[in-house]
């Protein structure tokens, strides 16, 4: 059991070290060799948290008793509440470190802007003090559809987004958990999350008492989407957000009907990229479950729609969490270099 930091290449302070996503980012930086403090985002009257890492527990500082004097880099991995509240004591220090945002609580800030450097074809604006990483859903969909467009000029697409619980973080993770195990002991069902029952089950929508709304996660994807698109010239696609019964990893419908035919030879071509794994009809389908891990998005089940022969079926798989520790870590790479 030790203080987790590590490395020598800058300080970093991830706030929400105990989050899914803040253990998934410390990793990642740990591995290019971060010097990385995690600080809990848990309410604690006490000076230190501990938390389990991914070989030994981890002791980290409680948000009261934090150091932020040697932060170059602040991470805000926690809740939206913990990033306002850490980006009010941090905005006046000088110099103010760099607030690099995966909780979504600063998107609406003047002075933030969305990062998504795995798809950005323009400058960013790296000069910005809250760079706001957007959302992985979006990021995956940008990445193929941007790819597509290579291929042959496309008139629209429809994409269906199947959502894993761990977008709701541990919290999520601990429901299905929970409702799978009352389910199959025929026990009442635990809906404090959801307000409704995850398990076994697709959902369109949460239930009415539910602290978060799919609508919502739906319209966001959309908003982001808009703009990692908006300087490419693809066209926008219309998309429906699904809560599906897993834990981890998303899994993503796509329907795109080009101009004309470009035919499998080229959208394999077009699909060519280090962030790209493509599967031919030689391979196992994708998996949110295989894929777990690992970075950029895994495509295969190409198909020609049989009814339209200019449009073409995808079935796409990301790790969520993974696809954000990425995005975040290439804002941290352009920093520090």
């Amino acid at each position: 059991m030790h203080a987790h930091h590590s490395g020598s290449k800058g300080s970093i302070a991830i706030v929400g070290g105990e989050t899914l996503l803040g253990k998934e980012i410390q990793e990642l930086l740990a591995a290019r060799r971060h010097n990385v403090n995690l600080i809990a985002s848990l309410e604690t009257d006490g000076t230190s948290i501990l938390t389990q890492g991914a070989e030994e527990p981890l002791v980290m500082a409680s948000l009261a008793s934090a150091d932020w004097s040697a932060a170059k880099v602040v991470i805000l991995a926690g809740s939206k509440e913990t990033a306002h509240q850490v980006y009010e004591k941090i905005r006046g220090f000088k110099p103010a470190p760099l607030v690099i945002d995966v909780s979504g609580g600063l998107e609406d800030l003047a002075e933030s802007r969305l990062r998504a450097p795995m798809v950005e074809n323009a400058p960013a604006d790296a000069k910005s003090p809250v760079q706001a990483i957007a959302h992985p859903a979006a990021i995956a969909i940008a990445l193929l559809l941007q790819h597509l467009q290579k291929a042959r000029a496309f008139r629209r697409s429809v994409i269906e987004i199947f959502e894993p619980v761990s977008e709701r973080g541990k919290a999520g993770i601990d429901e299905l958990q929970k409702q799978t195990v009352a389910l199959l002991s025929f026990k009442p069902v635990p809906k404090e999350l959801f307000d409704a029952q995850a398990a076994f089950s697709m959902l369109s929508q949460y239930g009415a008492d539910s602290p978060a709304s799919l609508e919502e996660i739906e319209a966001k994807i959309d908003r982001h989407l808009a703009s990692l698109l908006a300087h490419s010239g693809t066209p926008m696609p219309s998309l429906r957000l699904v809560q599906a019964p897993v834990f981890h990893g998303y899994s993503i419908s796509v329907w795109v009907e080009f101009e004309e035919n470009p035919g499998m030879e080229a959208i394999f071509q077009a699909l060519g990229s280090r962030d790209i794994d493509v599967r031919t009809r030689d391979h196992e389908p994708p998996t949110n479950v295989g894929v777990a891990g690992q970075g950029g998005i895994t495509v295969g089940s190409i198909a020609q729609d049989r009814n339209l022969p200019r449009a073409w079926w995808f079935w796409m798989v990301a790790d969520n969490l993974q696809i954000v520790a990425e995005n975040a870590g290439e804002v941290v790479r352009e920093y520090f270099e």
